[in-house]
């Protein structure tokens, strides 16, 4: 499968258990802390489109603190996701941008907005479904 194929199957994906006793961690869940939080991806998100300032970034993700925007694009820059370059200017400028490593992922990103997309209805169903058998059972 070629990272654009953005098809969906129904069939689950032939998958080998990661992180139990007989099988040695595949490293995915360091990989999955990065990426799985909701920063680390609208940051990719956003930078997908190209660089952008640390500004830029912060009016584009709402929600975001100044403080958790910087955290998480060194996290990024760290795990070679994204490139910080500070321009030699007065005041200095710095922008952020994807790496070839990051730009890779954003292939997978948008897989995953495509799947959530097409099924949010039946997610949403099923959960009022559940809810309805389960009366007092809040998990949001």
């Amino acid at each position: 499968m070629s990272p654009t194929h953005t098809g969906v199957t129904t069939a689950p994906a032939d998958l080998a258990p990661c992180g139990q006793e007989d099988h040695p961690d595949c490293g995915i869940r360091d990989i999955l802390d990065r990426i799985g939080d909701k920063w680390s991806v609208l940051v990719i998100v956003e930078l997908a489109g190209g660089p952008r300032r640390f500004r830029q970034l912060q009016r584009a993700i709402d929600g975001i603190s100044q403080r958790m925007l910087t955290l998480t694009v060194r996290r990024l820059e760290r795990d070679g996701l994204v490139l910080r370059t500070v321009y030699p200017t007065v005041p200095a400028q710095v922008d952020y941008r994807l790496t070839e490593t990051g730009a890779g992922l954003t292939h997978l990103v948008k897989a995953l907005a495509d799947w959530s997309l097409t099924h949010r209805a039946a997610i949403a169903e099923a959960r009022h479904r559940y809810d309805r058998a389960h009366p007092g059972h809040d998990i949001r």
